[in-house]
């Protein structure tokens, strides 16, 4: 079974026009290009030709990934946060076993930047802070070693 694809409804619709994109412009531009290198050259020892395939292989490739993942898209609803529950969209705030204060976005794989508090919904701390509510402690196994969690809010 596959998985499903968490995404913004912004970034569902900027994959679907990328994948527009790659179907319509791409791919034609590709095919021109590697039809004029085999008429130049042929197949044989032609580094135009090859490059010319393998950049169809990737565009074909990225094609096949889009389209998978927009079949599986799962929208993020906008009204996270009011369950009171931590869920794939929520904005949490969390206290360290430190005392320290963290915010994290759980966001689906696709959109994850860890960099800017986009955690991913299967990663380590989104797993551990996704059913979640307010007040709870959650121990979270990471690469460094456990950490411990508490809920702070929920948005």
């Amino acid at each position: 079974m596959t998985q499903p694809t968490y995404l913004s409804r912004e970034e569902f619709e900027k994959r679907k026009a990328e994948l527009e994109h790659l179907r319509t412009v791409e791919r034609r531009a590709v095919a021109e290009q590697l039809h004029q290198s085999r008429e130049r050259g042929g197949t044989v020892n032609n580094a135009e030709y090859e490059d010319a395939k393998n950049e169809m292989a990737r565009t074909e490739g990225r094609i096949l990934t889009l389209d998978n993942m927009i079949n599986t898209a799962v929208i993020i609803d906008d009204n996270h946060g009011q369950t009171g529950v931590v869920e794939v969209g929520s904005t949490v705030t969390v206290e360290n076993q430190d005392g320290k204060s963290l915010q994290y976005s759980i966001t689906g794989s696709a959109e994850a930047d860890p960099s800017q508090g986009k955690i991913s919904n299967v990663s380590p701390i989104g797993k551990g802070l996704l059913g979640r509510k307010i007040g709870d402690v959650t121990e979270v196994n990471i690469p460094s070693g456990k950490i411990r969690l508490q809920i702070v809010s929920i948005a």
